[in-house]
């Protein structure tokens, strides 16, 4: 028989809010089974979640987390998935890369205001 888990026992695991899972499933990223009126999450429902988790991580958006965890399943499968993947990965970098390069000017810049301050001081003063 295949391990369970209930919406409380996997958010407690990886210390997410039920609101969380709920908006998972309702987005499709998660497909619980239900007995009665309880969520029954699978391992496949698991293997999901880390999935859709790790990559928020890496700062992928829902669809775009949805469109590469959907692949496995669908055409062109895991091939496509991975090279999807990829590509995502490159276009993250490339835009991670810009803000380094953006946020090391705006530190420059700011060395420079302050710096142009403390001379303004020791001039009034």
């Amino acid at each position: 028989m295949e391990q369970t888990w209930t919406i409380t026992e996997l958010a407690a695991d990886y210390d997410i809010t039920l609101r969380t899972l709920r908006h998972y499933e309702d987005v499709g990223l998660l497909s619980p089974a239900r007995r009665g009126t309880v969520r029954v999450f699978g391992v496949r429902d698991r293997t999901r979640l880390e999935l859709v988790l790790r990559g928020r991580r890496l700062g992928f958006s829902l669809p775009e987390i949805a469109t590469i965890v959907n692949m496995y399943d669908e055409q062109p499968g895991e091939a496509g998935q991975l090279e999807y993947l990829l590509d995502q990965i490159e276009v993250r970098r490339r835009d991670l890369e810009q803000r380094r390069r953006d946020l090391d000017e705006t530190l420059v810049e700011l060395d420079r205001v302050a710096q142009r301050c403390r001379e303004d001081l020791r001039t009034i003063g």
